[in-house]
């Protein structure tokens, strides 16, 4: 599990890198490297407010290196209160 200020989704990941998707640690954030493909399909479930999952690693990887999942939670209206 990592913590982040901000995470940076990039679209431009060719297919044929032979990556499903690539994250790195930019800073204090998060940038996940994906399809296009893929950020079309993240683009839908935000815009639906669903959860979403993103596995980063080589296609040919018998077990993905990581993943990294987008879920909607309860507001929590007492955060950083004061």
């Amino acid at each position: 599990v990592t913590g982040a200020s901000f995470f940076v989704f990039s679209g431009a990941l060719k297919s044929s890198s032979g990556y499903l998707a690539k994250s790195s640690i930019v800073e204090d954030g998060v940038m996940v490297q994906i399809t296009a493909e893929s950020m079309d399909s993240l683009r839908q479930a935000l815009r639906e407010m669903k959860d979403f999952t993103i596995t980063c690693g080589k296609v040919d990887a018998d077990d993905p290196q990581e993943h990294v999942h987008i879920q909607w939670v309860e507001d929590d209206k007492n955060f950083s209160k004061g």
